[in-house]
């Protein structure tokens, strides 16, 4: 399962590409207006910045919401950089503008994805990525893991080139559980990368480790 962080926030970016296991970057227009970026040049310009430091998939979102309009956006979008995956809403309008970044060689990743009929017909208009919002959809008091487990289920039956993009996550755990639910991609903040890598007996074994080193060693 390939990791993404969802942020626009360089500093976070770099930290999280200093793991060593960080394979690309999501955003979106509330994470770019939390950092503070306003204006369609400041935008583009901070996505350069973004994919200066990362190898991986750059997922950056279009404004628009009617076809025409799309197109226009999402075709400068993918001229930032080769990696840039271009970020369509599940709309009428968005899956029409998936199939037409598809027919002409432009990545995507089609968002705001909440049932498995929705994760069908981006798949079938050729998206690269489908997100399902798990912690949106939890919040419903829906069971957003059953969700990408029944995508997961689908897309193999059906043999979908489509990727499972496991978005919303707020936890650890969640990460952990999109793993086992079939997800081939996570994006998620930082912190919840971080907390993967924490447990008690690891800080408990490594300690006593160090100390029977000290008492042999001085």
């Amino acid at each position: 399962m390939k990791f993404f962080i969802d942020t626009a926030n360089l500093d976070q970016i770099l930290e999280a590409k200093s793991f060593g296991i960080l394979d690309g970057v999501t955003t979106n227009p509330s994470l770019m207006a939390k950092e503070g970026i306003k204006g369609a040049d400041n935008i583009m310009a901070h996505y350069r910045k973004i994919c200066e430091i990362v190898d991986g998939d750059v997922s950056a979102e279009v404004i628009a919401t009617e076809y025409k309009a799309m197109i226009k956006e999402g075709v400068a979008l993918s001229e930032i950089a080769p990696n840039i995956v271009v970020k369509v809403p599940m709309t009428v309008d968005g899956v029409k503008a998936i199939r037409y970044f598809t027919e002409n060689g432009i990545r995507t990743n089609c968002t705001l994805v909440f049932s498995a009929g929705q994760a069908i017909l981006a798949a079938k208009a050729g998206a690269t990525y489908v997100s399902p919002f798990i912690g949106r959809i939890d919040d419903m008091n829906w069971d957003g893991m059953m969700l990408i487990q029944q995508i997961a289920e689908i897309y193999a039956i059906q043999q979908y080139d489509t990727e499972i993009l496991a978005a919303s996550i707020r936890s650890s755990k969640q990460i952990v559980e999109a793993a086992e639910s079939g997800a081939d991609v996570v994006t998620c903040p930082l912190d919840s990368i971080k907390g993967l890598f924490y447990h008690p007996l690891t800080d408990i074994g490594l300690a006593k480790f160090l100390a029977d080193h000290k008492k042999v060693n001085g």
